[in-house]
């Protein structure tokens, strides 16, 4: 229970919006953000004993980046970078190819998974499925939570923990699965989708050509949730690309209300309650006389 506490402290201490101005772009800093992700987590796990480290790789820059800031941290400790890609029916023939490119590149202990056929007999269970983006999202959130049972069985039997890959323009936006795409570390939440990419293009000067290659694919590629749910991440954020959610974002966290009727920030208002989640009744109320 403390990994989780320690997470819902850090996404408490969010609320604060100005520390995350401005945007990282230059090199220097990209050094030092790389350095003191490493030297958190190296004494995250030397702290708490930890045996292993358990990452799922999608094939996009997110996991890529996570498996590239944990490989020297977890040699450093002389621990398991653990990694699985666990591929679902709605997962393309690229993704599945970067993400096993990935785990063979950065992780000690990669395996890659297909587990459609155990999808669709749990499918079965789901109630009144049709064509409708309800219908879509429901099965999303399916398949991320069975990915997670995995990663999960295997952070018990390892004594490690699962990282989580969010970066902060999906906290804010709620663009994971409650319950499922989340994890017990998250190295990178208080970072901006674009700085993800600015950290990635640093690493790769320190990275083997096999390292480059893996990464520097993935920073190519379209950004997709291999759910199903839509062709790209962008097209249900209703942007362009990142770079311009990133800057919506800032622009109205500093004040531009007018934003408000923007999609991405209806999807900030509307994904509140997994910010906020669980509910949890305070002690005062719960002893407290109604009035």
């Amino acid at each position: 229970m403390y990994f989780r506490r320690a997470l819902f402290i850090t996404f408490f201490k969010m609320k604060n919006f100005q520390e995350h101005f401005p945007i990282i772009t230059s090199l220097d800093i990209c050094a030092r953000v790389a350095k003191n992700i490493r030297r958190h987590i190296e004494n995250y796990i030397r702290e708490n004993r930890l045996q292993a480290l358990v990452l799922g790789i999608s094939g996009g820059i997110d996991s890529t980046l996570c498996a590239a800031l944990l490989k020297p941290v977890c040699e450093l400790c002389n621990i398991p970078l653990i990694g699985r890609s666990i591929t679902i029916e709605t997962n393309k023939p690229d993704e599945i190819e970067r993400s096993i490119l990935v785990g063979k590149s950065f992780c000690n202990d990669f395996q890659y998974l297909d587990v459609t056929n155990t999808y669709f007999e749990n499918r079965k269970n789901l109630l009144d499925l049709d064509d409708s983006k309800l219908s879509k999202l429901r099965q999303g959130n399916m398949k991320a939570r069975m990915r997670m049972m995995i990663l999960y069985d295997l952070a018990q039997l390892n004594s490690g923990v699962v990282i989580a890959t969010d970066n902060y323009t999906e906290y804010l936006t709620g663009f994971w699965t409650l319950h499922g795409d989340v994890g017990d570390y998250a190295p990178m939440l208080n970072l901006w989708k674009t700085e993800i990419y600015s950290l990635a293009k640093y690493l790769l000067a320190e990275c083997n050509d096999q390292q480059q290659n893996a990464l520097q694919i993935c920073i190519d590629a379209v950004p997709v949730d291999g759910l199903g749910i839509s062709s790209c991440d962008c097209e249900q954020l209703g942007v362009q690309d990142y770079y311009e959610a990133d800057r919506i974002f800032i622009r109205y966290l500093l004040g531009e209300k007018e934003l408000e009727i923007h999609p991405l920030i209806k999807r900030y208002h509307q994904s509140h309650y997994k910010r906020n989640n669980p509910v949890i009744i305070s002690r005062e109320k719960l002893c407290g006389v109604n009035k």
